[in-house]
């Protein structure tokens, strides 16, 4: 039930940010990250309430994954509403939740079984709780980077251009060492412990080096003045959209050690 509402949840909250882009007001709407917050506790709620009755931290699974993530990206942007450093863009705000509402939609749908089970042994690792939870938190990030970039391309207004680009840089500066922890360094030590090798070029692994270097690009590009702008915000696209691929990719199209996963 609490994923069912937490969807419930994040669909007012679009609804009422929608309605305010229609406005053209440049102020952000009042009321919606409320509803983001309370979509976001329910969703961390259903991954604590798994976790109690399997013994174990429910992130194991798509269905588990899916609630985290979109959990953490509803939180995400709770915290960027209430936030007084940056102005609040209200596309930056509805696009997210969109994000995260597909994502949602996707752990209701029958990929993503939601059968309460133990993880199988090899998935009992705390390695493997750490790679999880620092891999979704980043990439939550990266979701938030995703949609200001997308926004930095379609305005044509210069300050928002600017606080778009900004919020991007921000966004994946924070993600980046995040991800690198969880999906690199915690994923390394997870797949040692499990498999016996640090890196077996797993198509998982793989991808997620594609997305670690395609963000690593862009912010080298940062520091190259003539490869800001556009070129940024197409990588910072571009990385989330490996991202997202890294996880359904390998999930199902691609067969791998990580497939159960």
């Amino acid at each position: 039930m609490m994923p069912t509402i937490a969807f419930f949840m994040l669909s007012i909250a679009a609804v009422i940010q929608i309605f305010f882009l229609l406005k053209k007001t440049d102020k952000p709407d009042p009321f919606s990250h409320y509803f983001l917050l309370a979509g976001a506790l329910l969703l961390l709620a259903t991954n604590i309430q798994r976790s109690i009755q399997i013994n174990f931290v429910a992130v194991t699974n798509t269905f588990e994954s899916l609630v985290f993530f979109s959990g953490i990206i509803a939180l995400l942007l709770y915290f960027y509403r209430i936030q007084k450093k940056w102005k609040v863009l209200q596309f930056i705000l509805f696009g997210s939740t969109i994000v995260a509402l597909i994502l949602l939609a996707i752990a209701s749908s029958p990929i993503a079984p939601k059968d309460i089970q133990p993880p199988i042994p090899a998935l009992q690792s705390m390695w493997l709780v750490l790679h999880v939870t620092f891999s979704f938190i980043g990439e939550s990030f990266f979701a938030l980077s995703f949609i200001t970039a997308i926004y930095y391309l379609l305005t044509k207004d210069a300050e928002k251009k600017l606080n778009a680009d900004r919020l991007t840089y921000t966004a994946i500066a924070i993600g980046y060492p995040i991800y690198t922890a969880g999906a690199l360094i915690f994923g390394a030590i997870w797949a040692e412990s499990a498999w016996g090798s640090y890196w077996s070029w797993d198509p998982k692994e793989t991808w997620a080096l594609i997305t670690w270097l395609v963000y690593t690009a862009y912010l080298h590009s940062r520091l190259v003045k003539s490869l800001r702008g556009k070129i940024s915000a197409i990588l910072a696209i571009v990385g989330f959209v490996f991202t997202i691929f890294t996880f359904f990719g390998v999930n199902f199209v691609l067969s791998g050690l990580h497939s159960y996963g």
